[in-house]
């Protein structure tokens, strides 16, 4: 043990100590309340103990119908853990030896493992505390009312993202310490090479969390608002509606579990990049353990300045009104990157040596220092805040461009609203990937694929926060969805105070996708650059070449395919749903006057089944495309195939995001009554109508397709550098069909 390894995991078990003690502090919230704690503690709730029996029993279905999706996906994700590690071993064996098969199968085992806990426990501690919220926002007192609903989610997506970032990290020191034990100090671009089956195991799971998890929530949305909204004229959540649960139980599954193990596996496989590259240098090595554990300690460190500022939206600048909950959650993201950048100094200069040589692609051999990694690191982070600005700008109704969409409903209607809305998505991709593409051009002229690594460690070293404001949104919708569905109605204070928390929770949703779309732009890259050096080629990747510019092109196609796919897969699901819910209304009039209570299970059910059968084909289309490649045709044609995917993908994902989420909140504008216009004030006009229609159509763009089109940048990638010793042994990398490559 050196003292790089004590501080990684005093910092990791911080983490998880952190978001223990923000699971006490929620578990204080008794469900149902009971009069007397709430006079005890001097507390006024609006809600009554009827209300309250009411709430426990919505609560109850949530809780089950999350419970029973991942239990079922799950069960595949242990078959396919169980059959891809042994596919992992295989060929890995043969392209290599035995011991490394083996040890990346664990690796990849480990991570895939990891990435289930994190996606589970992100689901349980958003179901845990929906219904918390909701009782929060149940305050007479407007001040305590947004202080303890908005702390409350807040604190719930605080336990998620310190929970998982303090079990990434540490276990995957634990795995780097236990691998060390193998390797010679001079077998240790061997050695990461085998981890980085950590990453894939990851992002493995990843794709299956975001696909199966986007289809559930989307079909049970959509469905939701055609039938309820559109056909019946009845409120979003109304609990008349059979689709409702189900609606809510896509908000835990989807937006949580899935983006949970989405960011896991950034964390991971950036990591992972950083790790190979910098084996692969001997100054690296020589330098000591602490040089080449440098990007662990980056994700340590984030993870103290992000607990260290979460005291800031909860107890030194704590909510008390609407307007200041959007300004506290951008607060959080300024300052945990202000703070990042000089500590990121602290560390390189403190860890790195004072010059290193690595080896590249752009340049076969390079010399970097301390200052320009630091350079890279604090790239990444004050990266990662201007696209997620940028996407706040485009997404939140606060800024001319959803007003703009909002108007349109007016001018002309739903057909108005979807061309005013596609336009919004592909202008807000000009700034993110001009910003990407700097980082890259200066991060490349400094320090090679190294330091393109070492960038998107820097835009992922907030990760604690961007994962807190991202469970949040989640939370706050669901304690919506609880506050409409329960019977006698709340007072309409408290609805008021979780669509607030919600549009703001939309807006900070939409930047934690620009986050992960950026950060996969740029772990991509990094693993692609980890590939290529770790096949031993030093003169760059010529892209003119025939084999690989015709990859490039089927793998520029390959995000389209996938956003069909996954689009389709959520208008088949949803039309499942639509058809369920007609009939429960055709067939029980009763529904409408409450005299019947609708079948909820039926509409879960509907759901779970339809995403688990969806979910197979696009995941097999990003799985087998790199080995299929690189098997027949060789690693010339991978790498085509990852920069074809990686350029139209990263474009593709952040328009349909941000086109999504616009549409989302140019219908909250005109619900919340925000505009100075008539014509846009309240639900079941006409123009709300439109705005639903705009809102419907984005639904899978923004919860579906576009976030998963960042796994399947990352996880093409992750998957071509853990087959690279299997691709180059296939006739010297040329593939069975042994293609010649001028080079």
């Amino acid at each position: 043990m050196e003292p790089i390894d004590y501080f990684i995991v005093l910092c990791s078990l911080l983490g998880l100590a952190f978001a223990m003690w923000q699971y006490s502090i929620l578990a204080k919230i008794k469900v149902p309340p009971t009069v007397a704690e709430n006079e005890k503690d001097g507390i006024v709730s609006v809600m009554s103990e009827e209300q309250g029996k009411s709430l426990v029993v919505i609560f109850d279905a949530i809780t089950e119908g999350a419970n029973a999706f991942l239990y079922a996906e799950y069960k595949i994700c242990f078959i396919f853990i169980a059959v891809f590690g042994l596919v992992i071993f295989c060929l890995i064996a043969w392209g290599s030896s035995v011991q490394d098969g083996i040890l990346t199968t664990v690796a990849f085992v480990t991570g895939a493992f990891t990435s289930m806990i994190s996606g589970y426990l992100g689901m349980k501690v958003a179901v845990y505390s929906n219904a918390r919220t909701t009782i929060a926002a149940c305050v007479k007192d407007d001040e305590q009312k947004y202080q303890g609903a908005f702390s409350t989610a807040f604190r719930a997506g605080g336990v998620m993202g310190f929970a998982l970032c303090g079990l990434g990290l540490l276990v995957l020191w634990i795995l780097i310490k236990v691998y060390s034990t193998m390797f010679a100090e001079s077998e240790y671009d061997v050695m990461f090479d085998c981890i980085s089956g950590y990453g894939l195991g990851g992002s493995s799971i990843a794709m299956f969390g975001r696909v199966g998890g986007g289809i559930y929530t989307k079909a049970a949305d959509v469905g939701a608002d055609l039938v309820g909204k559109v056909d019946n004229n009845i409120p979003e959540d109304d609990p008349r509606n059979p689709a409702t649960i189900a609606d809510n139980v896509g908000d835990n599954v989807g937006d949580v579990a899935g983006m949970s193990s989405d960011l896991f596996g950034s964390f991971a496989e950036s990591t992972c990049a950083a790790l190979v590259i910098a084996a692969s240098s001997a100054d690296m090595r020589t330098s000591g353990w602490a040089a080449l554990l440098f990007p662990l300690s980056i994700s340590a460190a984030g993870i103290i300045i992000c607990m260290l500022s979460s005291f800031v939206a909860t107890d030194i600048c704590p909510v008390k009104k609407q307007a200041d909950v959007e300004n506290s959650l951008k607060g959080q993201l300024i300052i945990t990157t202000l703070l990042v950048v000089p500590t990121t100094a602290v560390l390189a200069y403190a860890l790195l040596p004072e010059e290193f040589t690595l080896t590249g692609v752009a340049q076969s051999s390079f010399t970097a220092t301390p200052g320009y990694i630091f350079a890279c690191v604090s790239m990444g982070a004050i990266g990662g805040l201007i696209i997620g600005l940028v996407t706040e700008y485009y997404t939140s109704f606060s800024y001319a461009p959803v007003r703009e969409v909002a108007e349109a409903c007016n001018k002309g209607g739903a057909a108005t609203n979807i061309i005013y809305g596609l336009a919004l998505g592909y202008k807000s991709a000009i700034v993110p990937v001009t910003v990407l593409a700097l980082i890259i051009m200066i991060a490349f002229k400094l320090a090679d694929t190294y330091g393109v690594a070492c960038s998107a460690i820097g835009m992922l070293s907030t990760l604690a926060t961007g994962l807190t404001i991202d469970g949040y949104g989640p939370v706050c919708d669901n304690a919506g969805g609880i506050a409409e569905m329960t019977l006698p109605e709340l007072d309409d204070s408290v609805r008021d105070c979780t669509d607030a928390l919600d549009a703001a929770g939309n807006t900070t949703a939409a930047i934690g996708k620009g986050f992960a779309i950026g950060s996969a732009a740029l772990v991509s890259l990094a693993l692609y650059g980890a590939f290529v050096v770790r096949l031993g080629i030093t003169t760059g990747v010529n892209v003119l070449e025939p084999l690989t510019f015709a990859f490039l092109l089927i793998g520029a196609m390959l995000p389209y395919w996938f956003s069909a796919m996954t689009m389709k897969s959520v208008g088949e699901a949803a039309g499942e749903m639509v058809e369920e819910v007609r009939r429960q209304f055709r067939e029980n009039p009763g529904i409408m006057t409450g005299e019947v209570k609708p079948d909820y299970t039926k509409c879960v059910d509907i759901s779970t089944k339809a995403s688990l059968r969806e979910m197979v084909a696009p995941s097999a289309l990003v799985m087998l495309a790199p080995l299929l490649a690189g098997s027949f045709f060789g690693v010339y044609a991978v790498f085509g195939l990852l920069t074809g995917g990686l350029v139209s993908g990263v474009q593709l994902a952040v328009s349909m995001s941000n086109t999504g989420g616009a549409w989302d909140n140019a219908k909250k504008f005109i619900e919340g009554k925000h505009s100075d216009n008539p014509a846009l004030q309240g639900k079941g006009t006409e123009v709300h109508k439109a705005a639903v229609v705009g809102d419907t159509v984005g639904d899978p763009l923004k919860d579906t397709s576009g976030p998963a089109l960042n796994i399947l940048m990352k996880l093409m990638a992750i998957l071509s550098l853990v087959f690279a010793e299997y691709f180059n042994a296939i006739n010297d990398g040329r593939g069975f069909f042994n293609i010649p490559v001028a080079v």
